[in-house]
């Protein structure tokens, strides 16, 4: 926001600027931009809509075109943003996807902070629409990730969060890689806890392998499976497949970290058969939490121009499946009653509120003041959250 001018805040109805931050995962994202935008037309026609984000490199051209907006900015162009508002005449604009947004950190707490380090992907999955509209990937300099880290944690911060859009790719336009990164924030004096964000199968090498036994990084990595047949995975054009990710996980889970992954179904080709030996396989992941998705088609990828041969209630039926088996996984981890080192983010409805190092969530209840304090808990309450008394 520093590169923001100051303007007054105002609603929808009154406002002469309305700037949209669009998504365009899906379909319906478009749908949903395009029926806001709409929207904001009846309400309030004399206001200037401008649009940014994904969208802008998917729909925004036909946006523009067709008069529903006065302009259109792309990822680039939000460094200039004061003179993008300033603008009186329609505009246009969206540069290439070699761009790297350099203001890393992307939001934050009191006690934490989101850092991106990368952008963009080289992944072409079937599915997936964000290489087209985000670029390859291409990675933020090292020495700022580093400034930007070491000044927060001057500052009281202490738990990072690094993001990206396929973070795992980090360090490998700049000769360099995200175990190497890490092993710079991790010697950065204040830096309590390092929580990474989704990594893939073929990411996780025998550098990254070193690096795990580091107290500093969180136990618990986020890695994408998308599915767990390999037919499927084929289908899907990923990457990875059942039998070495498998080895992967319990390599990993021996070592003591919880794992998440992700998990798409209804795609299409998703028979009865494929379904049931991807759930059999997936009961032998030891998985703790799951980012699970019911498929749905989005125009210009390949995976719209198959048969859409699955039924929305079979997908339904075959989701909550899913999400039960995890939930029991994720209990049954929980149970093992392990200490807790959790960071008490925020206080409500009479609980303090913090994720310990498996990331699970934590309801405490105290007599004093823990908000953003480090706490370690070792008699706590396991139910659908830790509950404890400190």
């Amino acid at each position: 926001m520093k590169n923001l001018v100051t303007y007054e805040e105002s609603t929808e109805e009154y406002a002469d600027i309305i700037v949209v931050n669009s998504c365009t995962v899906t379909d319906s994202a478009d749908s949903n931009l395009k029926y806001y935008i709409s929207k904001i037309n009846k309400k309030n026609p004399n206001a200037k809509i401008l649009v940014t984000g994904c969208a802008a490199h998917s729909i925004g051209e036909d946006l523009y075109k067709n008069n529903k907006v006065f302009g259109v900015f792309g990822h680039a162009e939000k460094e200039k943003i004061s003179e993008i508002l300033q603008k009186k005449d329609r505009f246009f604009e969206i540069s290439d996807l070699d761009f790297i947004n350099e203001n890393i950190v992307t939001n934050f707490t009191k006690s934490r902070a989101f850092i991106k380090i990368q952008e963009g992907c080289d992944f072409e999955c079937a599915y997936c629409i964000i290489p087209f509209v985000r670029g390859n990937a291409r990675s933020m300099p090292e020495d700022k990730i580093i400034q930007q880290i070491t000044n927060l944690a001057k500052n009281g911060f202490s738990e990072f969060i690094l993001t990206g859009i396929n973070m795992g790719s980090y360090g490998k336009d700049t000769n360099t890689s995200l175990a190497k990164l890490l092993k710079k924030i991790f010697l950065i004096n204040g830096v309590k806890r390092v929580r990474l964000g989704s990594l893939e199968p073929s990411q996780i090498d025998d550098e990254f392998m070193e690096i795990l036994d580091n107290p500093i990084l969180e136990r618990h990595l986020h890695i994408a499976l998308q599915y767990a047949d390999d037919r499927m995975l084929r289908i899907m054009k990923r990457r990875n497949r059942v039998k070495s990710t498998l080895e992967l996980f319990e390599k990993l889970a021996n070592k003591g970290f919880a794992l998440g992954t992700d998990y798409i179904v209804g795609h299409p080709g998703e028979s009865e058969e494929i379904f049931e030996v991807g759930y059999k396989n997936l009961i032998k992941f030891p998985i703790t939490h799951i980012h699970l998705f019911r498929y749905s088609p989005r125009k210009g990828t390949h995976s719209a121009t198959l048969k859409q041969d699955i039924p929305a209630n079979i997908a339904k039926e075959r989701f909550k499946k899913i999400e039960q088996l995890i939930e029991n996984k994720n209990l049954e981890f929980r149970l093992k009653k392990q200490k807790l080192n959790i960071l008490v983010e925020e206080f409500k409805n009479g609980y303090y509120i913090g994720y310990d190092q498996f990331f699970n969530k934590n309801l405490i209840t105290s007599k004093f003041d823990l908000k953003n304090q480090w706490i370690e808990i070792d008699n706590y309450e396991v139910k659908e959250v830790n509950y404890a008394t400190k």
